[in-house]
């Protein structure tokens, strides 16, 4: 029990975002975000999630070239493989989010364009990963690929964002970021939570993911 308090923890912080993101009170005079703002419980987060699970996986894949340890390029693997799906349910929720803002889809910004730019990159990642069938080969070119990956993700979702002149998405461009909007608190307190739960599910989930492939790596050595 007390190695599973986080798991636990994770389980309720996304059931009290869930829960509190339909129920609890959330501001509706902010232009044209109104109700659609607590959106904000589950589209953020995702993206959160997704950096501190490639961030993880990136120090896995130092890990790996510095140990050579195979089980270290399964965990950097697992990682990554976890993400794309928080960064999917990002996209996912972003498009919905757009199109009851915006009214549209999908526009021609640069956050959106970089985010969509970085998804490509890691699933060339899993395309090249499963392409390979030498378990070093495999681990040693990851790795390497994940180096080059997570600086360039990073530049495409945060810092190119931010150089853009104009941008309709928060805290890019000309625009401002959530935190410099008049927030309650009713707000605030299912968004810290919603995003610690989600970011402990994830990392939950990528250490279930290791587990697998560890079995089953382990089998095929038999």
């Amino acid at each position: 029990m007390r190695k599973s308090w986080w798991k636990i923890l994770s389980i309720v912080c996304v059931a009290y975002a869930i829960v509190g993101g339909f129920l609890m009170p959330a501001p509706d005079d902010i232009g044209i975000l109104a109700k659609t703002i607590r959106n904000l419980y589950y589209h953020v987060p995702m993206w959160f999630t997704m950096i501190i699970l490639l961030t993880t996986s990136y120090v896995y894949s130092i890990k790996y070239l510095s140990k050579g340890d195979l089980r270290l390029d399964n965990l950097s693997g697992s990682f990554i493989k976890v993400s794309m799906v928080f960064g999917l349910m990002g996209l996912v929720t972003g498009s919905f989010w757009a199109r009851f803002t915006w009214g549209t889809w999908w526009v021609e910004d640069a956050k959106l364009n970089g985010a969509a730019i970085g998804m490509l990159i890691y699933l060339a990642y899993y395309i090249l990963r499963n392409s390979l069938e030498d378990d070093v080969q495999r681990a040693k070119i990851s790795a390497v690929y994940n180096l080059f990956a997570f600086p360039i993700y990073i530049v495409l979702i945060i810092i190119y964002p931010r150089m853009a002149e104009t941008s309709l998405h928060p805290a890019s461009g000309d625009t401002i970021g959530f935190s410099s909007l008049d927030l309650d608190n009713n707000l605030r307190k299912v968004f810290y939570l919603a995003s610690i739960g989600w970011i402990l599910l994830g990392v939950w989930i990528a250490t279930l993911k290791y587990r697998l492939t560890e079995i089953k790596r382990k089998y095929e050595e038999i």
